[in-house]
């Protein structure tokens, strides 16, 4: 699996490359700004790209904007933001432009390297992973059509946006199969969501949870 690394922290940079390589990556690139970045993917092509937010010139939200432009250049790109800030309003930008193969992490919220390197493997094969404190930022100040949601299913809604699947909501829940399953029904069924496949009906979902 093809890695493209986007972080101005040389220090960083190659503790994720190591540890990257060391665990069966093959990093084809580490760009350091946005041209870089940019540059990396025209030349490279890769499975997954794992994106710092602030970066030169200004430190505010460059690894966003280029993750945004990687995907549009490239449509589909798996994106793991993996940075120590919620940028909110190039966050929501990357989620409503298609959940599929996008992550965002916290750096200092990640205690464990297998976390890490699973959230790198979900996101490469097209799935989604929210820390909830991502989740939480988002969703401040947001209106949404969440309110026919009983607290239980908005547990249940909140755990999908991270990118839990059935078992895990039930683990995390310490509820049935059955009953996560009727709960993931109930939301699909009060957000108005149209009769597809469940994995998009799950996306829908979670841009609905996110207010995008």
């Amino acid at each position: 699996m093809r890695v493209i690394i986007l972080e101005d922290n040389p220090i960083l940079a190659e503790g994720l490359s190591l540890l990257l390589d060391n665990s069966g990556f093959q990093v084809a690139a580490v760009a350091t700004d946005a041209d870089e970045f940019a540059k990396a993917i025209d030349e490279h092509p890769v499975d997954i790209a794992v994106v710092d937010v602030r970066l030169p010139p200004t430190f505010t939200d460059e690894g966003l904007r280029a993750a945004i432009e990687a995907r549009r250049v490239r449509p589909g790109l798996p994106v793991l933001v993996f940075s120590q800030y919620v940028e909110e309003v190039y966050a929501a930008e990357l989620l409503a432009a298609g959940s599929e193969g996008v992550g965002y992490l916290l750096k200092d919220r990640v205690s464990r390297v297998d976390e890490f390197l699973e959230a790198v493997r979900r996101v490469a094969g097209g799935g989604t992973v929210l820390d909830p404190e991502v989740v939480s930022q988002l969703m401040v100040k947001r209106s949404s059509p969440l309110d026919r949601l009983t607290p239980r299913e908005r547990e249940v809604l909140a755990l999908m946006a991270e990118g839990l699947g059935n078992a895990a909501i039930g683990e995390k829940l310490v509820i049935s199969d059955g009953a996560v399953h009727k709960h993931v029904g109930n939301v699909f069924l009060k957000l108005d969501l149209p009769p597809t496949d469940s994995g998009h009906r799950r996306v829908l979902a979670v841009l609905a949870y996110l207010g995008l």
